[in-house]
This record gives C-alpha cells, sequence and structure tokens, in this order.
C-alpha cells in the first residue's frame, strides 16, 4: 500500500510538473507584434497539450483568402527528430529545452536541416514568440517572428 501511494504521490507531482509548462495552453497570434516574410494569415491559433512525457502542438490557421489549414508536432524537448505535418517547408522538428521558459529547435524536410527556431514565452505567461529561420521549398531565406497572446 505504501509503495502505491509513494508511485501515485510521484505521478502526481510529475504531472503538475507538466501542467505548469507555460508553453501549455491555447495561443493565438497576434497581428500586429508578428512579422511574417510572406503573407500573414488572417488567424492562426495553436493549442499544446501535456500528455504523458512530451507535448502535443497543434495549429489551425486560415489564409488571406479564407484557406483553412492545420498542422500537428508531437515530442519530447529531447534533441531527437519527431514528426511535423502542416508544413511545406519542413517535416520534422528536433527541440531542446533551454530553460523553462525557452526552447530551441531544428527543421528538417526529408532528414536535411532546413532551419532552425526558438520559443519563448515571456515572464508574464502571457506571450509566446516563434522565431524560425529556414530555406522553404522554393529555396529562399525566410525569416519569422510570430508572437501570440494566451487566451
Amino acid at each position: 500500500m505504501r509503495k502505491a501511494m509513494l508511485f501515485l504521490a510521484v505521478f502526481v507531482v510529475a504531472g503538475s510538473l507538466w501542467a505548469a509548462d507555460p508553453f501549455v495552453g491555447t495561443w493565438k497570434m497576434n497581428g500586429a507584434k508578428s512579422k511574417i516574410a510572406s503573407q500573414a494569415p488572417k488567424s492562426f491559433t495553436m493549442k499544446i497539450e501535456a500528455l504523458d512525457n512530451s507535448l502535443k502542438w497543434t495549429s489551425d490557421m486560415v489564409a488571406v483568402d479564407g484557406t483553412a489549414s492545420n498542422g500537428a508536432w508531437s515530442g519530447k524537448y529531447d534533441g531527437e527528430d519527431y514528426a511535423n505535418t502542416g508544413s511545406a517547408d519542413y517535416d520534422a522538428i528536433a527541440a531542446k529545452r533551454i530553460n523553462a521558459n525557452t526552447f530551441n529547435s531544428v527543421l528538417k524536410k526529408g532528414g536535411k536541416v532546413v532551419g532552425t527556431g526558438r520559443g519563448v514565452v515571456s515572464k508574464s505567461g502571457k506571450t509566446l514568440t516563434l522565431t524560425s529561420k529556414l530555406k522553404n521549398a522554393q529555396g529562399q531565406d525566410i525569416t519569422d517572428v510570430i508572437v501570440f497572446d494566451k487566451q
């Protein structure tokens, strides 16, 4: 009984640490603060969820012409490649946590590095800034800074 209680206590503490992750939540793009190389979408919302020992990122975007698209990435901040959907420019992301509010990532297409990314949650926990520098499918260098407000 005592071992079961200890296991449960460890599980609850570990779960609360993931729940306290500043990236977890629903985020909506702040177009006025974002700097996007191509045409900015009409709307862009991301949902980040804590799973057992990883995170799941899902995104919903609506282009200026009304075309809807979505994407998903599930993985850990361990530097390993995890599949990404929804981008023509990269199909895998390898992320590493720098500190509680920051991670760096490597963006890959077909196993080849095409760019880098960085995610930072503000100290207040209300703003998420994603910066990416990559070579897109057309071979152009692109830098995007997308700012999200927590919902």
